[in-house]
């Protein structure tokens, strides 16, 4: 099994530097305490709490629990224990050294309220998604993705260029540390297993779960859905629950990064935008398992295909904020007039258009929609076509053609 360098690694470091607690969040399983224990130095102790016993002193007696371990150390899992965050707070507040506390949990939502509840102003949040395409193919440096000439021409030198065939590869595989480090080789046990241990620990730990079969159909489901408007009782149905358990458990997936939404663009001067967001998974390898897609070529000519690879370009375009710690204004725009734009990027001020698609030479014509940003009241940017060609073009000088490999 071999290491993959991360981009969230200088970001960790530099903060560490002025931080006495970082506190990095994410899904099961995206490596966030192998991150850590590759950067630690040998003098930082570490503890998990997925030990019952140290967990339990955690919680009966933090202060004990702290006063046993010395710092700077890495305690993994903290979720288990909210108690310490306040024995914590203490000790920052008492002088304690930049990087003493390195702290890892899941579950992020939660997390981040019980942080900002008793660490306010005293911890960095850091949220760390699964591989990029960037980190498992790429090279050099991060940075976010940018509609911007000279940036999309710096990423054509950091980013590994692939053909259609090659990108369908990279969705259906997915972006697990797990599978992709080659620890483990069979997909399909990865991902049953992944799932099983999810709903076990985590699903468990949130609602009163009392058919875990049933729920497992809710994720599958849910994944059918991808890329489409929320419409929570067409999956409520599918699985036989009530919209209000439907709503409940989509929830759940949420706060434990198994799911993310797009919300719709609109401001004062766009009056009929459609209010519903759109869903996506973090992870197409999930959606490509649980949608029983058994090969990349099928998947590629499937019925999910267009709207996976959009998954795919969300999540990716998201990713590379996440890594370099910096919030993404992302959007989706449609109306009531059937007008719709996959992304819309707010950056330095200006609204970025973008459209998602599976073609080599996309028309011109499908940036026709992007015109519809001009009676908004921020300005209209740059927009650009991802698509996949195989190199940078252009459609005129306002709007770009990306390759997805690109991102």
């Amino acid at each position: 099994m071999t290491y993959i360098k991360r981009d969230l690694e200088p970001k960790i470091l530099s903060l560490s530097k002025e931080y006495s607690a970082i506190l990095i969040t994410g899904p099961r399983q995206v490596g966030k305490t192998t991150i850590l224990r590759q950067l630690m130095q040998k003098n930082r102790a570490y503890v998990t709490l997925d030990d019952l016993e140290d967990r339990a002193m955690a919680q009966n007696d933090p202060a004990l629990f702290l006063q046993l371990h010395d710092r700077p150390i890495l305690i993994d899992e903290v979720q288990y224990a909210p108690q310490l965050f306040s024995y914590i707070k203490i000790e920052i507040d008492n002088g304690a050294e930049p990087g003493s506390f390195w702290l890892t949990g899941s579950q992020s939502f939660r997390m981040m309220e019980l942080a900002q509840e008793s660490l306010a102003g005293r911890v960095a949040l850091l949220h760390m998604p699964s591989l990029s395409q960037h980190e498992i193919y790429g090279s050099g440096s991060n940075s976010p993705f940018s509609i911007d000439l000279n940036a999309l021409k710096e990423r054509a030198t950091t980013h590994a260029p692939a053909d259609m065939q090659e990108i369908y590869q990279r969705i259906w595989k997915g972006s697990m540390p797990g599978l992709i480090s080659g620890r483990f080789s069979d997909r399909d046990v990865f991902y049953s297993s992944y799932l099983q241990t999810y709903i076990d620990r985590d699903v468990s730990e949130l609602i009163n779960l009392t058919d875990k079969l049933i729920f497992r159909d809710f994720i599958r489901a849910a994944a059918c859905r991808i890329g489409q408007l929320l419409n929570i009782h067409d999956i409520a149905q599918d699985v036989g629950v009530s919209d209000d358990t439907a709503k409940r458990w989509l929830q759940v997936l949420e706060k434990s990064d198994i799911i993310f939404y797009l919300r719709p663009y609109s401001n004062n001067l766009l009056k009929r935008t459609v209010k519903t967001p759109k869903l996506y998974f973090f992870d197409t390898g999930l959606v490509a398992y649980l949608t029983k897609y058994s090969s990349p070529d099928i998947l590629a000519n499937g019925a999910l295909n267009g709207a996976i690879l959009e998954n795919y370009v969300v999540s990716e375009v998201l990713k590379t904020y996440q890594n370099d710690a910096k919030e993404c204004l992302l959007w989706y725009y449609r109306d009531k007039e059937m007008h719709e734009i996959d992304m819309i990027i707010e950056s330095d001020g200006m609204l970025h258009p973008l459209e998602v698609k599976r073609s080599v030479n996309p028309g011109s014509k499908l940036i026709g929609a992007f015109d519809i940003l001009n009676k908004g009241s921020v300005p209209k940017g740059k927009g650009a076509l991802l698509c996949m060609r195989p190199t940078l073009s252009a459609v005129n000088i306002d709007n770009y053609i990306i390759p997805i490999w690109m991102i």
